[in-house]
């Protein structure tokens, strides 16, 4: 439990609250992996407006787990937010999309989700 994600501030914020901390969880599930595959497909198509809305979209989640990637989402942020043709920001990517997928993984199996 806890490898790919931390659940520090996430119990901060739901007072401990087990119950609600599960609910986030499963709000993670929910929403996480469809803007991660959003932001892959729009960074592979160079549509720049697209991979800024869905990484700053995920910023939030991202950082409240704590899945150790934010500067990388950042990167990928920022890339289509100021349309920085030329520029490569794949591996940022590959990080970010690792670090949904492993914490995906690991949020269903702790959850029994």
């Amino acid at each position: 439990m806890e490898q790919h994600y931390k659940l520090t501030r996430v119990k901060e914020l739901a007072d401990n609250d087990m119950d609600f901390v599960k609910s986030l969880a499963e709000a993670f599930l929910e929403e996480v992996p469809v803007d991660a595959e959003r932001l892959k497909i729009a960074v592979g198509e160079e549509d720049y407006y697209n991979a800024y809305q869905a990484a700053h979209k995920m910023k939030p989640t991202v950082d409240l787990f704590e899945l150790g990637v934010l500067q990388d989402l950042i990167v990928v942020q920022d890339w289509g937010k100021f349309e920085k043709h030329g520029e490569d920001c794949s591996r940022e990517l590959e990080l970010v999309l690792s670090a949904v997928e492993n914490a995906t993984a690991e949020l269903k199996e702790d959850f029994n989700l």
